[in-house]
Formats: C-alpha cells, sequence, structure tokens
C-alpha cells in the first residue's frame, strides 16, 4: 500500500488523483511542509512525499513517473516516440506554467518579507497568459496526447486549477473546455472529495 503526504491544496494533489485514475488503494495524511514529519521522510521539508516500501518518494513529477511506470497506466512505454512526446509536455507545463506560478507564490508567502517583489506577478501573469494561448493551440485532442489521459494532462489540469485560485488569467475556451472535462472525471473527483 502507499502512504502519500501532503495537503489537498499541494502538488500532492496530483499524485492523489493519479492514484485514483489507476484505481490504487492508498494511504493519504494530510501533512504540511516542514512538519517534523515530513522532514524526517525528506530533508528539505517538502510535499508530496510518497512511501513505498516504507522507502519516501519526492517530487510530484518523480512520484508520478514512478507510479505510471510501475502500474502501466497514464503513460506510453519508455522509449517510445510517444513517451518522448509526452515527456516534453510534462516538462514544458512545469518550466511555463508551474515555475511561473511558484514564482509568484514564493513572492506572495514563500519568501522572506524583505525579499518579496509583489510587482513580478505582472510579468508572470502576462508569461502565464501567452503559454496558454501556445498550449491552446497545440492541444490534438480531448487529452494532449490525443484520445487517452497520461501524465502532463495531471501536471497541466493541476496547474490550470492552481491558477484559478492564485488568479492567473487563462482566457482560452480550448483550455477552459479542457479544464472542465478533467474536472468532471470520476478520478478526480475522488481525489477532491478526499
Amino acid at each position: 500500500m502507499y502512504h502519500l503526504h501532503g495537503s489537498f491544496r499541494s502538488r500532492a494533489f496530483r499524485v492523489m488523483w493519479a492514484l485514483e485514475e489507476m484505481g490504487e488503494v492508498y494511504e493519504h495524511s494530510n501533512t504540511q511542509p516542514r512538519t517534523p514529519e515530513i522532514i524526517a521522510l525528506n530533508p528539505n521539508g517538502k510535499v508530496p512525499v510518497l512511501v513505498v516500501e516504507g522507502a519516501p518518494l519526492t517530487d510530484s513529477t518523480a512520484i508520478l513517473t514512478y507510479l505510471a511506470d510501475k502500474h502501466g497506466q497514464l503513460t506510453y512505454p519508455p522509449g517510445t516516440i510517444e513517451r518522448a512526446r509526452q515527456d516534453g509536455w510534462t516538462q514544458m507545463v512545469l518550466d511555463e506554467l508551474d515555475g511561473t506560478l511558484w514564482t509568484s507564490a514564493r513572492h506572495s508567502f514563500g519568501l522572506p518579507e524583505e525579499l518579496r517583489m509583489p510587482e513580478i506577478k505582472t510579468s508572470l501573469r502576462w508569461e502565464f497568459a501567452q503559454t496558454c494561448k501556445r498550449i491552446a493551440t497545440l492541444l490534438e485532442g480531448p487529452f494532449i496526447m490525443g484520445d487517452r489521459i497520461t501524465l502532463p494532462d495531471i501536471v497541466l489540469g493541476h496547474c490550470l486549477g492552481w491558477a484559478a485560485v492564485a488568479k492567473f488569467p487563462c482566457d482560452e475556451p480550448v483550455l477552459a473546455d479542457y479544464s472542465a472535462r478533467l474536472r468532471a472525471r470520476p478520478a478526480y473527483k475522488a481525489a477532491q472529495a478526499r
């Protein structure tokens, strides 16, 4: 059994959603970052942490990739062109959307107050909107890779939800429809209900 640590409002949600998509049994602790319990599992104090057979795994993308490869779901096989494209999408979403949102969050609450630069958020919102426009033109089907949900959908879906909470604009109708499809999935709803 898997034991996932991390709050619903963190990147742990990505792992919860993936586990629900895969139909895997897991235990969840709503553990906050930098608590003694998390630091014992992950010295950098970050969540999520997935404990597998007593071994802690860290970083949401590494955990997602491990689970997808282990269970043969939400992914294409390693060494295939489809997998390379899938990994390219995942990295692009992480670099251009997740990174932008996290930079904004650090300047809201993550950095010491004297180091925060709230004015940076104007350029970050612009950058986020530009990336949304590019992604909207690249979607090939109901999901990033066509007709089947894969890891980059989990990451992008999470980022779009995070953006809405953070008031980052994504005015692309294609992405609004895409996000609504993801949120309507039974696995997404099951993760949210936890």
